[in-house]
């Protein structure tokens, strides 16, 4: 191998320090400015994407609280809302039912006048009825009509309950 050759090793050397210092200036005058300006370049880039997204993240966390309050407010005037509502449906429920407590009330005392009338009336035919069905059956037993005074007065006692 050539390389190994002693008497080669002073033309290599040669060539090594005007190889390795041509790269050395290639790489530190052109190479490496460019790789330095394109790192500078990418690290602003991201610097100020951070910024971007910091100043979004602070205004995204505004814009949530903002609508977090609206949605709070809503939610309560929601509430208030309907407790304004059930309170005007149970007013006039309660209305509602005391007209009819009211309605019924009359109706009912209607039907009791009704049914008083009714019972009077029926009270007042029963009398009637029982007192020529007594003075009747008295003519066919004893042969001869009893007074009217003492047939009403022995009805009158019979349906009162006395004897």
């Amino acid at each position: 191998m050539p390389q190994f050759d002693p008497s080669s090793f002073a033309s290599q050397i040669f060539w090594l320090v005007v190889v390795f210092g041509a790269l050395y200036l290639l790489m530190s005058r052109i190479a490496l400015p460019r790789i330095t300006e394109v790192l500078d370049l990418r690290s602003e880039r991201i610097a100020d994407d951070l910024d971007k997204a910091e100043s979004l993240k602070r205004e995204t966390e505004q814009v949530i609280a903002a609508y977090e309050g609206a949605l709070e407010k809503a939610r309560g005037e929601a509430s208030a809302i309907m407790a304004k509502v059930a309170q005007n449906l149970a007013e006039q429920s309660t209305a509602r039912e005391q007209a009819f407590n009211s309605e019924l009330a009359d109706r009912i005392a209607a039907a009791e006048s009704r049914i008083a009338r009714a019972r009077d009336q029926a009270a007042a035919q029963v009398r009637d009825i029982a007192g020529e069905l007594a003075t009747e059956v008295t003519a066919k037993l004893a042969g001869a009509a009893p007074a009217e005074a003492a047939v009403e007065a022995s009805v009158d006692r019979a349906m009162t309950g006395d004897r």
